[in-house]
């Protein structure tokens, strides 16, 4: 049942028109993620902070896309997946990891595989990782600020994969070429 509409900054409510601009202004289009979260302005105004946070947050490029990626990959979300290619290369993200990711396949460090298992651990247990996951992590070289960082990067990736679920969104013109359907 896919009847969510794709809004530009004309169409969408009131409130949702500067946060479509501002889309605009951060990646020169309004990606349709956006378009459809655009008729809960509070949804896509919350989406986008929780971007911006999670981009601030301690992890590396590489660490980043790790997270969303597992978590993408894990909800099979069809349109996060493939964004989530394209915004990895843009960051500089290496295609081997890319692929490992996208491909549930082994990522080319011990410490990055720890970071994709521990995430795995949240999503799957609804955020009750065992003691002993978290000692790994923490043997990795990760911290409790990656602890809740991981929960911030789940927070936003719930609201975009679901989002995509509910709405069956239209991968963007852009991110095609990174095609993805769960194994």
């Amino acid at each position: 049942m896919n009847d969510f509409a794709l809004h530009d900054e004309k169409s969408a409510p009131e409130a949702s028109r500067p946060l479509l601009e501002k889309s605009i202004k951060d990646f020169g289009m309004v990606p349709n993620l956006h378009a459809v979260m655009a008729d809960s302005p509070e949804l896509l105004e919350g989406y986008q902070k929780l971007h911006q946070l999670f981009l601030a947050s301690s992890f590396d490029a590489d660490e980043k896309t790790v997270v969303w990626q597992t978590i993408n990959v894990e909800h099979g979300c069809h349109y996060c997946v493939p964004a989530h290619t394209a915004i990895a290369k843009q960051m500089g993200v290496s295609d081997e990891i890319s692929e490992a990711l996208r491909n549930e396949s082994p990522l080319p460090s011990d410490k990055l595989e720890a970071l994709r298992r521990f995430t795995l651990e949240v999503v799957r247990t609804r955020g009750n990782p065992s003691e002993d996951q978290v000692l790994r992590f923490y043997d990795a070289g990760y911290s409790k600020q990656n602890v809740l960082e991981v929960v911030l990067g789940l927070a936003q990736k719930v609201m975009s994969n679901y989002t995509n679920h509910l709405a069956d969104t239209p991968v963007d013109e852009p991110f095609k070429r990174f095609d993805w359907k769960k194994a």
